[in-house]
C-alpha cells in the first residue's frame, strides 16, 4: 500500500536532512536547497501492515499558499517541521498549521521540533511547553534521535 507524505517548513529546518536521515541512515553537513520537489520511498511494517512512504520533501517557503497545488494533491500526511535554534521556523506555528489544514483538509499532520542536538534542554523544554497542544515530536537529523518515530507514528495516523 503507497501512502503520500509532504514535508513541509521554512527553509533551512532540516526537511531533507530528516527524509535522508530515515530513508537511507545517512546524515551530511553540507547544506543543499531543494529546488521544487524531491522524492523517495521506503516501505515500512505498521502492524500488519507494509506502507510504502512517498515522501515529498518540498521545497521551503515561508507561507504555505506558496506551495503549488500538484505537490499537494493525494497527499494521506504531512510533516511540518521547524528549527528548535531558529525562532523564526516557529514563531508563527498556529497560522501556519491553520494554513496548511485549509490547504488540505482533513489529513493527519506531525510537527517536528527539528535540530534537538543544536539546542538546550531549557530552550528545548520552553518551546515543547508552548506547542504542547500540537503534539509535536522534538527530532534530530543529525544524531538521528526521534527519527523514525516521527515517521511511524504519522504512519500509524495514515492508517487510522
Amino acid at each position: 500500500m503507497n501512502k503520500k507524505i509532504i514535508l513541509l517548513g521554512h527553509y533551512g529546518v532540516g526537511k531533507s536532512s530528516l527524509v535522508r536521515r530515515f530513508v537511507h541512515s545517512q546524515f551530511s553537513e553540507e547544506y543543499i536547497t531543494t529546488i521544487g520537489v524531491k522524492i523517495d520511498k521506503k516501505t515500512i511494517q505498521v502492524g500488519d501492515t507494509s506502507l510504502t512512504l512517498l515522501i515529498w520533501d518540498i521545497a521551503g517557503e515561508n507561507g504555505q499558499q506558496k506551495i503549488p497545488q500538484s505537490y499537494r494533491l493525494g497527499a494521506h500526511g504531512a510533516i511540518y517541521v521547524f528549527d528548535l535554534s531558529r525562532p523564526a521556523t516557529y514563531a508563527n506555528l498556529e497560522k501556519e498549521i491553520l494554513a496548511l489544514q485549509e490547504l488540505i483538509p482533513g489529513i493527519p499532520i506531525q510537527i517536528l521540533a527539528n535540530k534537538l542536538d543544536l539546542s538546550s534542554e531549557k530552550q528545548i523544554a520552553e518551546v515543547m511547553e508552548a506547542i504542547r497542544p500540537y503534539q509535536a515530536k522534538a527530532t534530530s537529523a543529525k544524531t538521528g534521535e526521534h527519527v523514525d518515530d516521527a515517521f511511524e507514528l504519522l504512519a500509524r495516523k495514515i492508517l487510522e
